[in-house]
């Protein structure tokens, strides 16, 4: 997501750090959703006792011969619980008890780690947290490198998008990738909502700036495929930012509401990464990557919402651009381009009714008012049933936990 902090000069990564092997025991954890499941559907999303331990996916590929079917593990569900499937739910990395204890309340599909979280990504402190969820916890960050990385303080600086772009090849940054994805991986970081594929128009100081592998859309699109790709051999499920291209944007969408290029404009630049990694026959148009949506307003495309709350974003994505994997939401809860005219409710509804897989916000709390209206609004049609199956259909099998 974006920010507005000014990049400092980044130290080089440090070599031979620790490799760890990915998290196992993912099979075991679907087949526990299989058993449990049906729990879930009958007890809402607060269920009497402890849950069943679900370990986090790990980085194996298990192969959809090996995992349950989504049809029947969707089935199971509730129709609260599939809501809270939809949820990435930003916790207090100082907090581990009062995160464990909203994950068992509430079965929110995923939790995001802000900061550096030396507290829950130390110990036993996430796989308490993990514990708590009855279906696999996704478990997201944005660690990009440069001014955006959350594990520096334990596991040491990684460049930004820019610096690596200018002093390494493609392939090493397929290494880079790789090897920071071994160490989100063993830290219980699931997701990585990287790499940035916004053309750098901008200062580097600027909210994208240096965030950015470069302004040509064909060297952003090489640098970012590597990332992804050592990301993804590592087990990480990666996130292309910020759809459909905040770049060239007049401003920051913390502070407000920002417009972009006109869409055709966008098309023959900023939308070009899209285009080629996830297009059919793209590189990473495999499932195992993820599109985060912006806050942004776009002549040609959007009416009146900011595109991630606008169903013609979703459109161009999904009929334009063929991508059918998970599509998540920029914050939707500390971004003023949102929060000056939403409440958080408001927001994930119209965001989840727009076409959005699953919709994200950074502060922290407030899951069961978001939860309430989005059941209101699927008993009053406002969402449909059938997309919300294929939404929460979606979710799961980014996770690795049905096919």
């Amino acid at each position: 997501m974006p920010t507005s902090v000014p990049s400092p000069t980044p130290p080089p990564l440090r070599p031979g750090l620790r490799r760890a092997r990915a998290l196992a025991g993912a099979l075991a954890g679907a087949l526990t959703v299989l058993l449990v499941v049906p729990a879930v559907a009958a007890a809402g999303t607060t269920p009497p006792g402890p849950p069943a331990p679900a370990p986090p996916v790990s980085g194996e590929n298990l192969g959809p011969d090996r995992l349950p079917r989504c049809t029947a593990v969707v089935a199971a569900m509730s129709p609260r619980a599939k809501l809270a499937q939809r949820l990435m739910v930003g916790v207090d990395a100082a907090d581990p008890a009062t995160t464990a204890e909203t994950v068992r309340a509430t079965q929110v599909g995923g939790v995001f780690v802000g900061g550096n979280a030396t507290e829950l990504l130390t110990g036993q402190a996430l796989r308490e947290v993990q514990a708590m969820s009855r279906i696999p916890l996704t478990v997201a960050a944005d660690d990009e490198g440069g001014r955006v990385q959350r594990i520096d303080d334990l596991d040491g600086e990684l460049p930004s998008a820019r610096a690596m772009a200018a002093q390494l090849t493609p392939q090493q940054v397929r290494e880079r990738g790789l090897e920071r994805g071994r160490e989100q991986l063993a830290r219980g970081i699931t997701m990585n909502l990287a790499p940035v594929v916004d053309l750098g128009g901008r200062p580097a100081n600027t909210v994208i700036g240096d965030r950015s592998f470069g302004v040509d859309a064909d060297a952003v699109t090489s640098y970012a495929a590597a990332f992804a790709e050592g990301q993804r051999d590592a087990g990480v499920f990666t996130v292309l930012k910020h759809f459909p291209g905040h770049g060239h944007a007049d401003g920051d969408s913390h502070r407000g509401r920002v417009t972009t290029p006109p869409l055709a404009e966008l098309r023959d630049a900023d939308l070009r990464p899209y285009a080629d990694l996830l297009g059919p026959g793209g590189p990473l148009a495999d499932g195992r990557t993820g599109v985060l949506v912006g806050h942004l307003d776009v002549p040609g495309l959007t009416a009146d919402l900011p595109s991630s709350l606008d169903p013609a974003v979703y459109r161009l994505l999904r009929t334009d651009y063929g991508f059918d994997g998970l599509v998540l939401t920029d914050d939707l809860g500390a971004m003023k381009a949102i929060t000056g005219t939403f409440e958080l409710p408001e927001a994930v509804e119209h965001a989840l009714a727009a076409g959005a897989d699953m919709a994200l916000w950074s502060s922290g709390g407030r899951v069961t008012p978001v939860l309430d209206r989005l059941v209101q609004a699927l008993d009053a049609g406002r969402l449909g049933p059938a997309p919300n199956d294929a939404a929460v259909t979606r979710v799961l099998k980014a996770k690795q936990t049905c096919s």
